[in-house]
């Protein structure tokens, strides 16, 4: 039987994406222009524009805090079943947290070449591995162990001057805790204090753009603000807690 014109119309039509796909890929390709984001930092890394290389790891960390919840408005894992926006956000912050800062270690100075190679090949390897750990996150939505944020570790090397011991001290100690059964607060999922860990994190992405625009050499107060941001989350797991009993 000969296919007529209305049936390959209505097969075409058919076909064509809902507004809900169009949607649900447009987050798709949000989440995908971190990737570029960690492009154009590397590309300023290699220039040794270290302002300019963390201002895009941060709009790459703009585009990370956010696309989740415009996934989950938009229910891209059910419209869109075929792309992974789990993996997506994977590649992305391999990229962004992880490759980009252990180049900044290497090529930064700020450390002995014979120290700054081995130091980047640990945050490489023990963030690959967490990267691909099933049980990353906790049943109350914490991280479990140093959760490879190597772009706020290394955003703090270049902005206070360290030892070369110091920091291959940290990010030995930082590549261990990837493994131990530690906590590590997630700003926006972990219900505990959530209203202050918002507002911390606020103010610490107001300080830390004062302290990109002013080439990583912001005024005291900055430095110490940054800091204090550092301790409260570092410590925040750390620390007990316990529910109250209901009634």
């Amino acid at each position: 039987m000969a296919v007529t014109t209305k049936s390959l119309v209505d097969k075409a039509l058919a076909e064509r994406p809902t507004r809900r796909q169009t949607v649900a890929f447009a987050v798709h390709l949000f989440t995908a222009s971190g990737a570029v984001c960690g492009l154009l930092a590397l590309i300023a890394a290699v220039e040794g524009n270290w302002a300019l290389m963390f201002a895009w790891l941060g709009a790459a960390l703009f585009v990370d805090g956010i696309d989740g919840s415009m996934a989950r408005k938009a229910r891209v894992g059910e419209v869109l079943p075929r792309w992974s926006g789990e993996t997506l956000d994977l590649v992305v912050d391999y990229l962004t947290y992880v490759l980009v800062p252990a180049f900044a270690v290497a090529m930064g100075g700020l450390m002995p070449a014979w120290m700054a190679v081995p130091a980047s090949a640990a945050i490489l390897l023990t963030s690959a591995l967490y990267f691909a750990d099933t049980e990353m996150k906790t049943d109350d939505l914490y991280f479990q162990g140093f959760p490879a944020v190597w772009n706020l570790v290394v955003f703090y090397f270049f902005l206070i001057p360290m030892n070369s011991w110091v920091i291959a001290l940290i990010i030995a100690g930082l590549s261990v805790a990837t493994f131990l059964p530690i906590k590590f607060v997630h700003p926006f999922r972990v219900v505990r204090l959530r209203f202050v860990t918002i507002a911390l994190l606020a103010l610490w992405a107001v300080l830390g753009v004062t302290a990109v625009v002013e080439g990583l050499k912001p005024p005291v107060w900055v430095t110490v603000g940054l800091g204090l941001c550092a301790v409260y989350f570092l410590l925040f797991g750390l620390i007990p807690f316990r529910r109250k009993a209901s009634t």
